[in-house]
């Protein structure tokens, strides 16, 4: 099966891209590197790989049409183990790297790989405004509440009054909920993940694959050495806290689902006992709202004690991608016969100096 695009070439002009057939018969070894992988033992990063690494084959797109690109940081390291193309770039800035590369190479598969770290301090500025221009990337941000790399220091999501060798008295800062960060930047499709929960994340990964537009992910991931068990409470079995969102049905949590959710005043969602409302009253999870305040009241369930933490699809919403309103946008001028350099460059607001 052939696919064609019009992208833009080199010289700002449209051309005819015919992709390449799909993939078949890949298989997870496939897209692993010959490069040792190198994480300390016991980190959340190896289980994220293997996950990574199992689902690619699902997209059924050649190794050669698949990109990984990352920031700086432990997870950065993920590229040099996946035998895709791909780039371990600067420090918070792989959002705008792969914006430059999905605006112009629509038939590629873009995934970007960040730390809480490299994607929320000083990349911030490029996380909020790709997930705004709903660039055709994948984002999958490695949460570990602390910089690992180097050696421990306190992160834009460590809770508040965190010991660490940068905090020595405990962090004064209100941490990041990055998937509230997210949701408020108008992101079209936002998910969180375990990095323990092989299925569930293959499962959120295969739901982003899926959406044209960004798409961002939140996994939960283990330091062992600078922050461990930093999520024991959600990791236990059949942990009371833990709401895996189910898209068109009830959300339901707790020992044998016996709790639920109802709205309360303002629109906030409130934890109550199923059996004690009318079934009617329960919040049935539906990811298409286009207003993002339902998902963005779930995201507040999560606040820090781990007592509701929902993990799932929050929101999946259509909306034009960044890549095809650019591509339309050149066609059109060029249609128009607008667009050129020479006439712009000498039009009517330039004089000669003598």
């Amino acid at each position: 099966m052939l696919d064609k695009h019009d992208v833009p070439n080199g010289a700002g002009r449209l051309q005819s891209l015919t992709l390449v057939p799909r993939a078949t018969g890949l298989a997870a070894k496939d897209f692993k590197s010959d490069q040792e992988v190198r994480w300390c033992p016991g980190c959340g990063d190896y289980a994220i790989l293997a996950a990574f690494q199992s689902f690619l084959p699902e997209l059924e797109v050649p190794r050669e049409n698949v990109v990984v690109i990352s920031g700086i940081g432990c997870a950065a390291r993920l590229p040099y183990y996946v035998d895709t193309f791909g780039m371990h770039s600067i420090h918070g800035r792989a959002p705008a790297i792969a914006t430059g590369l999905a605006t112009t190479r629509p038939d590629l598969s873009v995934w970007v790989i960040s730390g809480d770290g490299d994607a929320l301090s000083i990349g911030g500025n490029h996380l909020i405004h790709a997930l705004r221009r709903n660039v055709n990337i994948k984002i999958l941000l490695f949460n570990n509440r602390i910089y690992g790399l180097t050696k421990g220091q306190y992160s834009p999501t460590s809770e508040q009054g965190k010991v660490t060798k940068s905090t020595p008295f405990g962090s004064l800062d209100q941490p990041f909920n990055p998937v509230s960060l997210a949701l408020g930047a108008e992101a079209t499709f936002v998910a969180r993940s375990v990095d323990s929960d092989r299925k569930h994340l293959q499962s959120v990964l295969r739901a982003a694959a899926d959406h044209a537009g960004a798409a961002f992910i939140e996994i939960f991931q283990n330091c062992p050495i600078f922050n461990d068990d930093a999520w024991a409470p959600i990791k236990e079995p059949n942990a009371p806290g833990l709401i895996r969102l189910v898209h068109g049905e009830p959300v339901r949590f707790g020992p044998d689902g016996s709790m639920g959710l109802t709205y309360g005043p303002h629109g906030v969602l409130t934890p109550v006992p199923a059996d004690s409302v009318p079934a009617s009253e329960l919040v049935v999870h539906d990811v298409t709202r286009e207003d993002p305040s339902y998902a963005f009241a779930l995201s507040r369930l999560d606040n820090g004690d781990f007592a509701h933490t929902p993990i799932g699809v929050f929101r999946s919403v259509p909306r034009p991608s960044y890549d095809t309103l650019m591509a339309d946008q050149i066609a059109t001028a060029r249609a128009g016969g607008e667009g050129d350099l020479a006439s712009l460059l000498a039009g009517n607001d330039t004089w000669e100096v003598s």
